[in-house]
């Protein structure tokens, strides 16, 4: 079995592969506090309610745009499980060109969702992902990553938005049933969500416009799926996008070897 491990500034996204297909998976909080024993019992804990043990996993699979977390996971990996995690990176084969100014400032995430979208459609993309941060990815229909674009995500937006207005209540992400608020948490909520609609369409068709196509859209993260209900300009989500494309590269660098 392979563990995949999808580190991001708020949470973290577990999963376990047998072969291609995913067994399990877990969101917990990113916690950089958390100490190398701290994360083995976690994770012991997490694979014993679905009937795991911390044996027989062949290897691990990391994607951490949190520095300082890196080095407790590969200390988990050697000293719970017997292992050398493989960390999307420079010098990790992707088998995607990754034709940025700078191909190391692009976030592993990024790389691993443009690698598992253009995987599984073999097409021109748009890969759109709903996190701490909400990013849009253009892959070429050569399987070429060629950037994108970066917003703030929707949560933290709107925590942004409580911590400076003081008089507004605290509201929960969801759609509302009109877009025009009669009171003030409908008014908010409404904002938050299509204003974001509004942004990811705006988005996708000035990023198509630039490259003359229309390309095919593919939402990821915990938000995809809310987002995605209220627009056409999504044309597929994938909640599990990033575990897919860590296992993809995982399995391109052991047959590198």
């Amino acid at each position: 079995m392979l563990l995949v491990v999808d580190v991001g500034n708020t949470n973290t996204v577990l999963g376990v592969f047998r072969g291609k297909k995913l067994l399990h998976h877990w969101r917990i909080l990113t916690e950089t506090s958390r100490t190398i024993d701290e994360f083995g019992i976690l994770l012991k804990n997490l694979f014993e309610l679905k009937g795991l043990t911390l044996q027989g996993f062949k290897g691990m699979a990391i994607s951490c745009v949190v520095p300082p977390l890196l080095p407790t996971l590969e200390g988990v990996a050697r000293e719970y499980f017997g292992i050398v995690p493989l960390v999307v990176g420079p010098g990790v084969r992707t088998g995607m060109p990754i034709l940025y100014e700078n191909p190391a400032e692009v976030g592993a995430d990024r790389i691993v969702n443009a690698i598992a979208a253009y995987e599984q459609y073999r097409k021109e993309l748009i890969v759109v992902d709903f996190g701490t941060a909400t990013t849009f990815d253009y892959v070429s229909p050569k399987g070429e990553y060629m950037g994108g674009a970066i917003a703030p995500g929707v949560l933290v937006a709107t925590e942004a938005l409580f911590q400076k207005a003081s008089k507004l209540p605290r509201v929960e992400v969801s759609a509302p049933q009109r877009v025009i608020g009669r009171n003030t948490v409908h008014s908010i909520k409404s904002g938050i969500f299509y204003g974001y609609v509004g942004l990811v369409e705006g988005i996708i068709r000035r990023m198509a416009e630039e490259v003359g196509s229309r390309p095919f859209v593919v939402a990821t993260g915990g938000l995809a799926p809310l987002m995605a209900s209220a627009t056409t300009a999504i044309d597929a989500v994938d909640e599990f996008l990033t575990l897919k494309g860590l296992r993809i590269i995982y399995e391109r660098n052991r047959e590198k070897k």
